[in-house]
């Protein structure tokens, strides 16, 4: 190959990683909003609420958003070393691979719109006085 070619695939692949790390980067945002407002659910649930199985049902979302954010952060370091000293082409393997991370993602954040749709509903029970 040609110094060309090279130079060619080396730019489209550091492309395809950037837009891979801008993605996460967005993701692991969202989850740290999530974080945060699980914390705000959890006061309402131990103030008005006062349900076991809601407080565990938290505290499990919780636990999945900070295992996954983990996973998510490795990730990016493992990206951000590839951008800047990896040779592997971006190739349909690594392509599967982003697609199964956002995957992960997509499914805790559907979990968690779950959730917090029957806390709301919860919530319309309670009348001020």
């Amino acid at each position: 190959m040609n110094s060309t070619s090279i130079y060619k695939i080396d730019v489209h692949r550091r492309l395809c990683i950037q837009k891979d790390l801008i993605e996460l980067s967005t993701w692991i945002n969202t989850l740290e909003s999530l974080n945060n407002e699980l914390d705000h659910v959890s006061i309402i649930e131990k103030q008005l609420i006062k349900i076991e199985s809601i407080a565990n049902t938290i505290l499990a979302i919780r636990r999945k958003n900070i295992l996954h954010t983990a996973h998510l952060c490795k990730y990016e370091k493992e990206l951000r070393i590839e951008y800047e000293y990896g040779e592997v082409e971006y190739d349909l393997n690594r392509l599967k691979f982003h697609e199964q991370k956002r995957g992960h993602y997509l499914k805790l954040i559907e979990e968690y719109n779950t959730f917090k749709n029957q806390f709301y509903l919860l919530l319309r029970k309670y009348q001020r006085k």
